[in-house]
């Protein structure tokens, strides 16, 4: 688990470009900066500005298995990452506060995108699983409770390259608060 508290890297990682590559990285595999200066239609020294960005604060670092000479491969670093849930440095604070919209935002839209249009996704649609429920806990069992489904969820990672054949990036938005 890595608990972002560290101003630089949160806002690092806080830019929507490198959230995007970032994100790329995750759901697809390793790639260039080339090929994802034309993917996100930016210049190269921009997406390898953006990239070292990443590497430097331990997001990203480089697929030695694929990078040759001059041409560097780069590969997400599969792990945990938290914001913290309470700040007491207004700047630590307000970044985190980014990149949780940021992830919200981007969960919203994939969400909406799917519901949009979900006999797209064929047998995927069928598979898919939308819960709303409620229960009641105390404090100690909500931390619990959240470790349990993030190491549920730890169980069920692959990284692309090593997917089953057929496999394709599946969002997960998990969400346990107070009800106010």
């Amino acid at each position: 688990m890595r608990i972002l508290t560290d101003v630089d890297a949160l806002k690092a990682l806080a830019h929507p470009l490198r959230q995007q590559m970032l994100t790329r990285l995750q759901r697809a595999g390793s790639a260039t900066s080339a090929e994802l200066a034309v993917e996100f239609q930016v210049d190269r020294g921009a997406a390898s500005y953006h990239l070292r960005q990443l590497e430097r604060y331990g997001f990203i670092e480089e697929d030695a298995g694929r990078s040759a000479g001059r041409r560097r491969y780069w590969r997400a670093i599969p792990q945990d990452v938290r914001l913290p849930r309470r700040a007491e440095d207004p700047e630590v604070a307000a970044a985190a506060d980014e990149i949780g919209r940021q992830w919200l935002a981007r969960a919203e839209r994939e969400l909406a995108g799917y519901l949009a249009d979900r006999d797209a996704f064929g047998a995927f649609a069928d598979a898919a699983q939308h819960s709303f429920g409620s229960t009641v806990l105390t404090e100690a069992e909500l931390t619990q409770f959240a470790e349990e489904y993030i190491a549920l969820l730890s169980k069920w990672h692959r990284e692309p390259d090593r997917a089953s054949p057929g496999g394709r990036p599946i969002s997960v938005v998990f969400h346990a608060f107070p009800t106010p």
